[in-house]
């Protein structure tokens, strides 16, 4: 048995826009002293260190890998552990201990940004429980078939240019608040729209759609309904609504109630294929991925993966 199967693997991911990163790490560093917990710590300065390091704590014989992160540090870390093999795969429990702009797969579970202590004795129990994780297959520009998992939800058109748009707007200290105002200011005057063709079930829908939510989890308000443990994806397509529904849409997307809009078609299903859907950006987890050529498909697969839950 290596030493590293008893200690825990962290690795923390700075939040971008917070002027001292530093400080939000030796709180969490206090903590875990406090607590005994045996472990190895590791700082990600990017989004691509993320995947070499998690790769490095998996050769390495880590059982426990925690990322100190948010939805996107959490999509990275997952993608790197898919491509271990499946008995590898089995003995690696994944935890999180939020610390990103976007928050919302941590938020699924109430483990919450601010109650650092709770957390971690959460960790520290050890509660696994196998969950289900959203796959995207799609060819790339060069001609090559790809896939890509996520944990909370893949976003197509108006949701994947709001992404785009909050990391140009972040608010002071990186406050997903702020930086959400005036992104979701755009999609009231933008009023953009997408030509698309998807296959959702029995149903083809072939029409101009503002966006299209697919959700493992909650979808950032757009799939509140969906779980990540029941082998079903959530799809919510949104029409393009009249600029007083907008209004209205905004204040049932906050109040959690987002379903109820007139212009929302909820959907469950195992996979959505999306025949067509021109010029509309992707957004997965909270971050913009390349746009497929051609055809994709969104799938589920059940139970792949083990995380830590309260």
């Amino acid at each position: 048995m290596s030493a590293q199967e008893n200690k825990w693997g962290i690795l923390y991911c700075p939040k971008s826009g917070v002027l001292r990163p530093r400080r939000r790490w030796e709180k969490i560093e206090r903590c875990l002293n406090e607590k005994g917990v045996d472990y190895d710590f590791v700082q990600s300065e990017n989004s691509g260190g993320v995947e070499r390091l998690v790769k490095m704590m998996i050769n390495n014989g880590y059982k426990t890998i925690v990322i100190v992160g948010g939805d996107s540090a959490l999509n990275e870390a997952v993608n790197c552990l898919m491509q271990a093999d499946k008995e590898t795969r089995q003995d690696i429990a994944l935890g999180v201990i939020p610390n990103g702009l976007m928050n919302d797969f941590a938020k699924f579970w109430d483990i919450r940004e601010n109650e650092i202590e709770q957390t971690i004795d959460m960790l520290i129990r050890h509660r696994v429980r196998k969950v289900d994780l959203g796959c995207i297959r799609y060819t790339n520009q060069g001609g090559e078939r790809c896939h890509r998992y996520f944990l909370n939800c893949l976003c197509i058109g108006l949701v994947a240019s709001v992404i785009q748009q909050r990391r140009k707007t972040s608010g002071p200290f990186g406050w997903r608040k702020l930086s959400f105002i005036p992104s979701a200011l755009l999609m009231v005057f933008q009023r953009l729209e997408y030509k698309m063709k998807l296959r959702i079930n029995t149903d083809v829908i072939d029409r101009k759609v503002m966006t299209v939510c697919v959700g493992n989890a909650q979808g950032y308000g757009f799939t509140p309904s969906a779980v990540p443990y029941n082998g079903l994806l959530d799809v919510s397509v949104v029409h393009h609504p009249e600029v007083a529904q907008l209004i209205e849409g905004f204040y049932l997307l906050f109040s959690g109630k987002i379903l109820n809009h007139k212009s929302v078609h909820p959907y469950r299903t195992r996979e959505v294929m999306v025949e067509k859907a021109e010029r509309a950006l992707i957004g997965i987890d909270g971050r913009l991925m390349n746009t497929p050529v051609g055809p994709y498909k969104v799938m589920v697969e059940q139970e792949i993966i083990n995380f830590i839950i309260p």
